[in-house]
């Protein structure tokens, strides 16, 4: 399979996404929700970079991404993604045995690959903003995107904090 094309020289903002191997369900808890976006905080502070905007589904995530310098979004992905897996499986064997008896740790818990899609507007950003916090709604886990914890959507519509600092360009 040829190697993807990743288009970070221009400085734009980064819609991406990245699923869970072999699409299984391992954010269903609070807790490994919260994994997720306490190692993106910890990662966009060490590369230097912002958020734009989250959602952490059972499944997958969404984030919109921007950093100051070219050539960052792919060690970022993969400081986040190897970061997670490894406190999400820590996690899933000491506080959910139970849970994790049933799955296969030695696996994977990413998919390889992420993808990303270049924003070159506003226009653009509010697009992926309102497709991502619609994305729990859309799936019947919340009545509204506010309703969704591990969402950007509160910072937006309410100004509360998310956990995560969010940014502009």
């Amino acid at each position: 399979m040829p190697k993807r094309k990743i288009y970070d020289r221009e400085l734009h903002a980064h819609f991406v996404t990245f699923s869970c191997d072999r699409n299984r369900r391992l954010l269903d808890r609070d807790k490994a929700k919260a994994i997720v976006l306490e190692v993106l905080k910890s990662e966009l502070d060490r590369h230097g970079g912002r958020c734009l905007g989250f959602v952490v589904m059972l499944d997958h995530v969404h984030a919109v991404l921007w950093f100051p310098e070219s050539d960052r979004l792919s060690r970022f992905m993969h400081g986040w993604k190897r970061k997670s897996s490894h406190a999400l499986k820590d996690f899933l064997r000491k506080e959910a045995p139970e849970y994790a008896g049933r799955l296969d740790l030695s696996a994977p818990i990413w998919r390889r690959r992420f993808y990303d899609f270049n924003i070159f507007s506003e226009t653009k950003l509010r697009e992926k903003l309102e497709y991502m916090h619609n994305n729990p709604v859309r799936a019947g886990l919340a009545g509204t995107p506010t309703d969704w914890s591990f969402s950007s959507a509160r910072w937006y519509a309410l100004g509360e904090p998310v956990g995560v600092p969010i940014g502009s360009l």
